[in-house]
């Protein structure tokens, strides 16, 4: 669902184990890595959506995880222009997205990457909670840093304030 600014309506998850760690996907054929996230469907609620795609794209139901929180307000980033499909209508020029911290408390044998007929990733690890502010694509670091940094109040987790700027400004293509 896109609304009426050109965001499509999408939610974010952060997963982590009792080690304080985050669970890092890679996209199937690519070399990037991300967070499952994924749209809001016409008349689904935000936690449904999260509850969906949490187990389209990492096969754990709701029994699997603990909900911690999530974020206040919509978080935005804008697509690079090359990334626009300009013939689409409506017309997507970004994500407006509500991030949700939830907590593995099933096994790990029980991440499944092959929950859905088009899985989103091959590969998964668990990896330091504000690594994937530096690891993900460029475009996305502004939204993760600032989920991060507000669901990592949930967890007691705080980032010097010094080394933000320079792991936004790093970029990977």
């Amino acid at each position: 669902m896109i609304d009426r600014d050109g965001y499509r309506l999408n939610v974010g998850i952060v997963l982590c184990n009792n080690e304080r760690r985050v669970f890092w996907a890679r996209r199937v054929g690519m070399r990037s890595w991300q967070f499952p996230q994924g749209g809001i469907k016409r008349n689904e609620n935000p936690e449904d959506a999260m509850y969906r795609e949490l187990y389209e794209e990492v096969g754990l139901r709701s029994r699997d995880v603990q909900l911690i929180g999530r974020t206040s307000q919509w978080l935005h980033y804008d697509l690079p222009e090359r990334y626009i499909r300009k013939r689409s209508y409506p017309l997507c020029i970004g994500q407006k997205q509500l991030w949700f911290m939830l907590r593995l408390m099933s096994p790990e044998s029980h991440i499944r990457l092959d929950c859905s007929v088009k899985p989103e990733f091959d590969t998964w690890c668990w990896v330091d909670y504000w690594d994937p502010v530096r690891d993900v694509v460029y475009f996305k670091r502004q939204v993760y840093q600032q989920a991060l940094t507000e669901l990592g109040d949930l967890l007691g987790f705080a980032r010097p304030k010094s080394e933000l700027p320079a792991l936004l400004q790093a970029e990977h293509h």
